[in-house]
């Protein structure tokens, strides 16, 4: 198992963690990950785009002109789609972007992401990131303390003053995962991990990925 420091949010050095290597020592598959970012970004798109083809366009009922004798190329209507205001070939119609990974596949990409961020020493493990008041400027010194700019703040429940308190920062997103008796809730995703520079990770956050992903 790899050892890893903790931080408090000052930046000064607390302790130490063990990390599972079947979590964050994991194989790195390119190609699930890939799929995972995919995966995401597909089902963001909203699917709604739509033109029309030539026999959807009102008009161009009529032969433009007779067939022969006029020293024009053939025509048969007006609303075809070299025509202007004719319809658009092939054009798109709503439809659903979405696909679907199975389980094992979307554990082997969360773990290929969070170990790379490990072996790259960009996962900073923190006691307790917690605040008493909203207050971004907190946010910022936790940042600052530990010498990143763009970064993934990883909770173990979704606090909200964490949560609106970093929503004032363009380089910083909150997440979290949090697991009970019953359930796992987690907003926690491969493409924000991908996206930010350096993973802060509240440590019993650590421990809930570890119990999920294991």
């Amino acid at each position: 198992m790899a050892n890893v420091s903790v931080y408090n949010m000052e930046g000064k050095e607390v302790g130490a963690m063990e990390l599972s290597d079947a979590v964050f020592a994991a194989p790195v598959n390119e190609h699930l990950v890939h799929m995972a970012v995919q995966l995401q970004l597909a089902n963001k798109r909203q699917g709604t785009q739509k033109a029309k083809t030539r026999s959807e366009v009102r008009g161009g009922g009529r032969k433009p002109w007779r067939q022969k004798g006029t020293g024009h190329a053939r025509q048969g209507s007006t609303r075809a789609p070299q025509w202007t205001g004719g319809g658009v070939v092939f054009a798109p119609v709503p439809r659903s972007y979405s696909f679907k990974m199975n389980k094992k596949e979307k554990a082997a990409a969360m773990k290929s992401v969070l170990s790379s961020k490990v072996s790259e020493n960009k996962f900073l493990v923190v006691d307790k990131i917690q605040l008493d008041e909203y207050k971004t400027k907190k946010i910022i010194a936790m940042l600052e303390a530990l010498g990143v700019k763009k970064a993934l703040i990883v909770l173990d429940n979704a606090d909200e003053k964490i949560i609106k308190s970093a929503a004032n920062l363009q380089d910083v997103k909150t997440s979290f995962i949090k697991k009970d008796e019953v359930s796992v809730s987690a907003t926690l995703s491969v493409y924000d991990i991908l996206k930010y520079d350096t993973v802060i990770i509240a440590k019993d956050a650590a421990k809930n990925i570890e119990e999920v992903y294991a």
